[in-house]
């Protein structure tokens, strides 16, 4: 078992420093009372937040990132484009007054042409590429065109058909500025930005997406592309792989998507049923895991992707229905909404109004009624994807007696459910689990409970008896070696 865990540990490190994708942090600044900029990015340093989106090159706010070693993406609104696209003289001034007095300092990486033109009542697609090329012209002029990235975003409206997702097709009617944009971006080397929202799929037609699906849920159902056989566990790779095959139906499948806002409302009207403080949170939660493990997608396996969560502040000031006003982690003044770990291998707390909120004395064990079958696949999902540290029911540790199923699912159940806000969803695991009142410890087991920070045992050695057959976490181990070769080989290249 010692060995299994060096494999493990050594699969994780390497996939950690080699691939790794990134999580950002979307700050809009639509409200009122916000605070000031440097405020703000003491808060950000305080996430220890490396990646932040903008809307456009406010001066204070560029100011407040320098030094700071946070890297900045910045915008040119769709208001801009008309000047942008016009005349050279018109960026390179934008340039020398709103980028290069404070480039280095300020660690800008990427800049964004238009947002969402698609979405924008005012037709201005046909602007996007003219403005791009002059932003390039713009940067190659003083030398900065190979270290700060241009693109635009897109919703995913751009797209005509997003299901199944091997039937991913851009609408048509935008081929006259997506094609010649789509050149620029493998000409550049830059990515497909995309702003996805599994919430609005979810919210739009919940007869036909749950919300276990929407929010990565391991009790969701999967859903088989009829076309490929691929198994999609969640609405998130869906609609990232759609995007994926129509790039890969106009011959662009070696551009990389990067997703520039996705996030779940944290309040809503009293229709918008999903939109909720804890369905954000698990929502978050589980897409930095998917992120920072690298999971990719069905259609492309392993494959990181950055992520933006949108946002860091509740805005007042937007129009339309409740939702769209509260997609924040955080109000205006600064408390938190709930709290979510970047880490993406942590424990965290739901904080509602800035109190935090505990399991208050609940434990998560195996049903009595749940079959052997549906309690294995609960246990190797919890020990697997779920990140839960399972090395305490492995032979000779404090939980790996009683040697039953139904032991070893509840230590499993109840770890990933105090991790994961303590709450209703945490604790389904497709109908096995059951949450409890009654501490299920016992003996030198001691099961987790809210605000616990320690597993039960040392994992740094792992014996197994000679003669014992695998474990159950040793089978899932076993998965890693030919995995290790791959991590290995990614560092070389």
């Amino acid at each position: 078992m010692a060995h299994v865990a060096f494999v493990a540990l050594l699969f994780l490190l390497l996939v950690g420093h080699c691939l790794g994708g990134k999580v950002g942090i979307c700050y809009g600044r639509n409200a009122d009372d916000l605070p000031a900029p440097d405020k703000v990015v003491q808060l950000i340093q305080q996430q220890s937040l490396k990646y932040v989106r903008i809307y456009d090159t406010n001066i204070d706010v560029i100011k407040a990132f320098a030094n700071t070693g946070v890297e900045l993406m910045v915008g040119v609104p769709n208001s801009d484009l008309l000047p942008f696209a016009q005349y050279q003289s018109n960026v390179d001034t934008w340039l020398k007054n709103s980028i290069l007095p404070y480039y280095p300092a300020t660690m800008i990486t990427y800049i964004t042409v238009g947002a969402e033109v698609t979405e924008s009542p005012v037709n201005v697609s046909a602007l996007v590429v003219p403005a791009m090329r002059n932003v390039h012209t713009a940067l190659k002029k003083v030398g900065l065109h190979k270290k700060i990235t241009i693109s635009s975003t897109h919703s995913l409206g751009i797209l005509s058909r997003s299901f199944p997702p091997s039937a991913g097709a851009f609408n048509s009617s935008y081929a006259y500025f997506l094609k010649p944009m789509l050149e620029f971006l493998v000409e550049n080397q830059a990515p497909f930005m995309v702003d996805l929202y599994p919430y609005y799929a979810y919210q739009n037609s919940p007869s036909n997406v749950s919300l276990n699906y929407a929010l990565f849920s391991p009790q969701s159902q999967d859903v088989i592309d009829p076309n490929t056989g691929l198994v999609y566990t969640n609405m998130f790779d869906a609609q990232v792989d759609s995007i994926f095959f129509a790039l890969m139906a106009l011959n662009f499948k070696t551009l990389k998507i990067m997703v520039t806002e996705t996030g779940w409302p944290n309040k809503g009207a009293a229709k918008e049923t999903g939109a909720t403080a804890d369905n954000a949170q698990t929502y978050n939660t589980n897409l930095i895991r998917h992120v920072v493990n690298d999971s990719g997608t069905p259609a492309k396996p392993g494959e990181e992707i950055d992520v933006y969560i949108f946002s860091l502040f509740n805005e007042n000031r937007k129009p339309g229905i409740e939702s769209e006003r509260n997609w924040g982690l955080f109000f205006p003044d600064q408390s938190s909404i709930y709290s979510l770990d970047w880490t993406g291998r942590g424990n965290v707390d739901i904080m509602t109004g800035g109190n935090i909120t505990n399991a208050n004395g609940t434990w998560c064990v195996a049903s009595a009624n749940a079959s052997e079958t549906d309690l294995q696949n609960g246990l190797n999902w919890a020990c697997g994807p779920g990140n839960v540290d399972c090395s305490a029911i492995q032979p000779s540790q404090p939980c790996y007696q009683p040697d039953t199923l139904a032991s070893h699912a509840s230590y499993a159940f109840n770890s990933y459910y105090q991790q994961n806000g303590a709450n209703d969803v945490a604790c389904d695991f497709g109908g096995t689990g059951v949450r409890t009142t009654k501490d299920p410890s016992y003996d030198t087991c001691v099961y987790m409970a809210a605000g616990s920070k320690m597993s039960t045992t040392n994992s740094s050695t792992l014996p197994v008896p000679n003669g014992s057959s695998p474990s159950r976490l040793d089978k899932h181990f076993s998965l890693l070696l030919p995995m290790l070769a791959i991590a290995i080989a990614a560092c070389i290249l």
